[in-house]
């Protein structure tokens, strides 16, 4: 809301407002506040620079927050000029935070903990009983979703609320009784995991796909002549199935990319080429023969899990059991 009123003459002439807007002066290409103290710096700034201090690390900042290592790297610059004072120094090929940013760091965890833990409270109490369960949109809208109605069938007296979770879950899971997710250890320390079956992923493709008939009849690697649909999202997981099956990666030659695993499943359903996948999220494509597996699906290091941290929801070890005995039954 904006006031366009004239604001008192004392403010005024205390400096507090520049003009008759009432809108706080600024000072430096800083907005003063009402005592005339410079308010906090940016919440971006002190965002980048807890992860930074905390992982001692501009990049695995960068990576945790879904942002490049440059702007990292300009939010901590501006923090530090904007303060006046050194919060890094070198350490290796790393960084440390310097005494001032140690204590810099104790402060922003601390708020960020409270932030966090107020939005999960919020959260919770805006679901009521509900267990909040977040998962992939890709796990979500191919595999849950789906399987809403024999959930509730199965456990009447579970309300969920599911969450579409793009990007890596953060270590305390904010906002979220669980986590479904395909991942692998090791895993933060303060998850309780419950494993709930391997990993397995194969090439599929649609029975409409040009040359359908025919490639299904030959060997994996033959794969290596065409180009293949892959996801940015698992760019390891073509190169796991070749290394699986004795085949070169550098081998293998790629087609069409995705920014998400369900785009590329929606294009091999539609005929657009050969892509990979985790077998339970084309089950039921198999079943309905709108997709092929002719080289079957292999194991991975990865796992499917159902992770909490702090306290559980009370019906997590139900909720974990029947994940366990769906996902079996989708391999």
């Amino acid at each position: 809301m904006f006031f366009t009123a004239e604001p008192p003459e004392g403010w005024r002439r205390a400096g507090f407002c520049s003009c008759k807007t009432g809108i706080p002066a600024i000072h430096g290409g800083q907005m003063c506040a009402m005592n005339g103290e410079r308010t906090l710096p940016s919440l971006n700034a002190l965002r980048a620079f807890e992860a930074a201090a905390r992982l001692r690390s501009v990049s695995l900042a960068a990576d945790e927050l879904h942002v490049t290592h440059g702007a990292v790297s300009r939010q901590l610059r501006g923090l530090e000029e904007e303060l006046g004072i050194a919060l890094f120094e070198r350490d290796g090929r790393g960084i440390r935070p310097t005494a001032a940013g140690k204590r810099l760091l104790e402060a922003a965890s601390g708020a960020f903990s409270q932030l966090r833990d107020c939005v999960a409270a919020l959260r919770r109490g805006q679901h009521g009983d509900a267990l909040v369960l977040g998962c992939p949109g890709s796990v979500l809208a191919r595999w849950m979703i789906p399987r809403l109605q024999e959930l509730q069938r199965d456990l009447p007296g579970l309300t969920l609320h599911l969450a579409a979770q793009e990007g890596d879950f953060t270590p305390r899971l904010d906002g979220l009784d669980a986590a479904l997710m395909l991942g692998q250890a090791p895993w933060p320390a303060n998850w309780r995991v419950h494993p709930l079956a391997a990993e397995r992923i194969g090439p599929v493709f649609s029975p409409a796909l040009p040359g359908a008939a025919a490639l299904a009849r030959q060997p994996a690697a033959a794969l290596c002549e065409r180009p293949l649909l892959h996801t940015r999202s698992r760019p390891q997981a073509w190169p796991t199935w070749a290394a699986r099956n004795g085949i070169d990666a550098g081998e293998l030659r790629y087609g069409t990319g995705f920014e998400h695993l369900y785009y590329l499943l929606e294009a091999a359903v539609a005929g657009l080429g050969v892509a990979i996948a985790p077998e339970p999220l084309v089950a039921g494509d198999l079943a309905n023969g709108r997709l092929v597996a002719p080289w079957g699906f292999v194991d991975t290091e990865g796992q499917w899990a159902l992770c909490t941290a702090g306290d559980g929801h009370p019906r997590i070890e139900a909720l974990a059991g029947w994940l366990r005995q769906r996902l079996a039954a989708a391999t």
